[in-house]
């Protein structure tokens, strides 16, 4: 057998017997469940709803109707049905999340690995960079970076990214300070190993399990941001995202005037996706790590 197969082999079986483990936990099976349920749904929009749902001036119905046969969920200020809307919506607000906690743990893991190797001054300037983000309230740096970028999806997604990696290089940097003792390390650098080839191929691997629990955990704080900043107005107003339809329902006065259908939906849609992350993050986490335990 050559080296590669042998390659494809063991990792056929090691997620395999991530499998086997992870479906020991209902809680993360429910959360795997919903979240594969809300992705279908987002990844057929186009299928299931007319495009023009998203239009202004062409919308079929009257401005804020209670839910019923013909809308099921109501209709906006504009006579637009928030069914349509809300399934729209999914597309946004999970592919800012998705993005967002991929750049978040992207940055802190290369912060984290290469603060804990080299260590020294240059790991201390580092983490006292690191520090300094950890104490400034991200949600502020992130209304900034909103503030003064121009308005749309992508500036979403560089602020939630750029502002929410701290915690990811300090949990990063001592996995990698634990994997570097070990003396396997100390034998790759005797015979010959740089720098990049014990970051990259001794302490990455060994760091993954931790850097992948922490993405679990850390789309679904990257979704409340994003729904935080839309509802703030600083999201892409040309676009639909859940938190969007928050801050239209919020113009339009349904709090005060109890039209919940409008506030409804779309903060359920909020809270349901940002507990099924949690619930597989939470289940990752434990397979990756048994010293947790599993019952």
């Amino acid at each position: 057998m050559s080296t590669a197969s042998l390659s494809r082999a063991r990792r056929r079986a090691s997620a395999g017997r991530f499998w086997r483990s992870y479906r020991t936990h209902r809680a993360g099976l429910f959360g795997l469940g919903v979240l594969g349920l809300i992705a279908v749904v987002a990844l057929a929009a186009p299928l299931l709803v007319d495009g023009d749902v998203r239009s202004v001036t062409r919308a079929p119905g009257g401005p804020l109707e209670s839910p019923s046969a013909e809308f099921p969920l109501g209709t906006d200020q504009f006579g637009r049905s928030l069914l349509g809307l809300l399934v729209w919506g999914a597309r946004i607000s999970l592919t800012v999340g998705l993005l967002a906690a991929a750049l978040s743990v992207a940055i802190g893991t290369l912060v984290g690995i290469v603060a804990g190797h080299y260590g020294g001054w240059f790991s201390t300037v580092l983490m006292r960079v690191t520090d300094w983000f950890l104490v400034m309230p991200a949600l502020v740096l992130a209304i900034v970076l909103a503030t003064v970028l121009s308005r749309s999806v992508w500036t979403v997604v560089l602020a939630i990214g750029v502002t929410s990696w701290p915690t990811t290089a300090r949990l990063v940097r001592a996995q990698t300070i634990a994997v570097e003792s070990r003396p396997y390390i100390e034998r790759a650098q005797a015979l010959g190993g740089g720098h990049g080839h014990v970051m990259s191929r001794h302490v990455m691997p060994n760091v993954m399990p931790l850097v992948l629990a922490q993405t679990t955990l850390g789309i679904s704080t990257a979704i409340l941001t994003e729904a935080t900043l839309a509802f703030l107005g600083l999201g892409d107003p040309s676009v639909v995202s859940w938190g969007g339809m928050l801050q239209d329902a919020r113009e339009a006065g349904a709090v005060s005037s109890g039209h919940w259908w409008y506030l409804a939906p779309p903060g359920l849609a909020i809270a349901l996706v940002a507990l099924a992350f949690t619930l597989c993050g939470r289940a990752v986490e434990r397979v990756l790590n048994p010293k947790l335990g599993v019952r």
